[in-house]
């Protein structure tokens, strides 16, 4: 349970540092904001974000304390201890770093502070993205070492640059588009007040919405982050390609260890996302490229990307380098034999003799028994008989079946099937009682991906029968995919064998990268005006996918 929450904690601090870094970049670099009585509208949005973002990063980091001051307790806290280590220190450093940010940005987003209060947020925002190298693989190695936080450090802050820089685009975006449905009086911010960038509005009491003007400022403001997110994608590669070389050595390992897969499944998702930048660096170049819908919706589909990047960069952190893995590491043929095609396991094992041979659910794994790898065997090839069926009926529908377009009903048996049948030693089928089980790991993550399953199904068969408009209650479904596929990417199973348990979860990094971009395939059919065909059966064709990969989960 620790480790889990640990992981999403560290995945949201990353996100949230980046929302802080990335947003002071755009402001200086881009918006080329300044010192201001009267901040303009888009810089005041943007500084109230990352003061936001900066008190959360305090909380979450003091989560994380609590949580490995948890661990280490034995029959008592041992603060004093605990509070020598370089983790404790670097994280209540980031703490109080976050807590001062966070007061900096809301007194610039009123017009209270100056340039030293600038100049404090800009050398403060840096600090806290690259505290993360502090916690990172790179502090615990002998050889390198400041190498190595040097290549972590530049690949964190440009990440952050990046992705936390998409993020306030989006948010730019978002308050161009209101201005444009909804003209305000000029005079309403004031004589002599600036524009988004630092354009003179018209005079006071205009009501005016001059749209040469605002085109003119969002083709600059994009033509400007294009150029900073090209800079920082360059660094992002070459440093990240230094540390892929230092921290797994050899192809094999790539394949072969936990910390290689998860690699490969950032460089996917990675893809992904700069084959999307490169239709935007394109469209920038075009005249008028900041009005261009597509932009903002291709942004949006970027960012998503970049925050699954983020959460998967996180439960790296939480893996040995495959560079220490050589005893418990697979070849490659042991994991291409997980993936050969084999009758699926449709026959329940008996319940009462795996509980007869099984281990308490709350006692530390030691052992892994035959029949208890059968039974999870089973439940994945259930749930691929489901989401198969999902895909081929949602594929139908795309074909013109019209009843086929009930499809998201069949994910409420697999909801039904996977809350009664996941977990045998749990209530309904088990000793352990409702309550007491969620406090095993893997038995909360199935949980909550029921809850999930449930959400998707109603939300999208109501959209897809008419009672929902597909705005805004479409985009459930995308965003719940993006959400499993990032839960997907840091599952666990508590194994005592370090390569079993990687034999057995190799299966979950494809799932969890095509639910991902089944999701932001659907969010742009719903949101790209004329999308085409192209996204929809694009999402669908992950869907059947997945549903191909859980038949063939195998464990033995």
């Amino acid at each position: 349970m620790a480790g889990f929450l640990d992981v999403i904690l560290r995945g949201a601090i990353l996100v949230l540092a980046s929302l802080v870094l990335g947003g002071v970049v755009w402001l200086r670099a881009v918006l080329r904001a300044a010192p201001e009585a009267s901040p303009p509208p888009a810089v005041a949005r943007s500084l109230s974000l990352i003061g936001i973002a900066a008190w959360l990063v305090a909380l979450a980091q003091a989560a994380t304390m609590l949580i490995a001051l948890a661990e280490v307790r034995a029959g008592h806290w041992p603060v004093a201890a605990f509070m020598e280590t370089t983790f404790a220190l670097a994280a209540l450093g980031r703490v109080a770093l976050g807590i001062v940010l966070g007061v900096l940005a809301r007194r610039l987003a009123r017009g209270s502070g100056g340039t030293l209060a600038w100049s404090a947020l800009g050398v403060g925002s840096l600090a806290l993205v690259a505290m993360s190298a502090v916690l990172s693989h790179a502090v615990a190695r002998v050889e390198s070492r400041a190498l190595l936080l040097l290549l972590d450090g530049g690949h964190q802050l440009a990440a952050a640059i990046w992705i936390g820089g998409l993020a306030h685009l989006t948010l730019y975006f978002g308050l161009r588009a209101r201005e444009r449905h909804q003209p305000r009086s000029v005079g309403a911010a004031g004589a002599g007040s600036a524009g988004l960038i630092g354009t003179t509005l018209a005079p006071r009491g205009a009501a005016v919405f001059d749209l040469e003007r605002v085109v003119g400022e969002d083709t600059t403001a994009v033509q400007r982050f294009s150029t900073l997110a090209f800079a920082s994608v360059v660094v992002l590669v070459v440093a990240g390609i230094a540390l892929t070389w230092q921290y797994v050595g050899e192809w094999a390992a790539l394949v072969g260890t936990a910390y290689g897969v998860m690699v490969l499944s950032k460089v996917l998702l990675l893809a992904g996302i700069l084959v999307l930048a490169a239709m935007n660096r394109r469209a920038v170049q075009r005249a008028g490229a900041g009005a261009d819908p597509r932009l903002r919706r291709f942004v949006e589909v970027e960012l998503g990307l970049g925050i699954t990047v983020l959460f998967a960069a996180a439960s790296l952190t939480s893996l040995p380098p495959a560079v220490d893995v050589t005893t418990d590491r697979a070849t490659v043929r042991e994991v291409a034999g997980r993936f050969v095609p084999m009758a699926p396991r449709l026959t329940s094992p008996p319940v009462g003799e795996l509980n007869a041979r099984a281990e308490p659910l709350m006692a530390p794994v030691t052992r892994r028994e035959p029949i208890e790898r059968a039974w999870s065997e089973y439940n994945h090839h259930w749930a691929g008989v489901f989401v198969l069926t999902m895909g081929l009926l949602a594929a139908l529908e795309r074909l013109g079946v019209r009843t086929a377009r009930h499809w998201p009903l069949v994910l409420l048996g697999l909801a039904v099937f996977l809350f009664l049948r996941n977990d045998p030693r749990a209530w309904p089928l088990g000793p352990a009682g409702f309550w007491e089980s969620f406090l095993l790991p893997d038995v909360l993550q199935h949980r909550a991906f029921v809850v999930l399953v449930v959400a998707f199904a109603l939300f999208e068969w109501m959209v897809r029968v008419g009672r929902f408009s597909a705005q805004p209650w479409g985009l459930v479904f995308p965003l719940l995919c993006a959400v499993g596929g990032a839960l997907l990417l840091t599952h666990s199973h508590a194994m005592f064998n370090l390569k079993d348990e990687f034999l057995a979860e190799v299966t979950h990094a494809p799932l969890g990268i095509l639910g991902t971009f089944a999701g932001w395939a659907r969010w742009l059919e719903l949101r790209l005006p004329g999308a085409g065909r192209g996204p929809g059966w694009f999402w669908t064709g992950c869907l059947i996918a997945m549903g191909l990969i859980l038949l063939v989960y195998r464990e033995a």
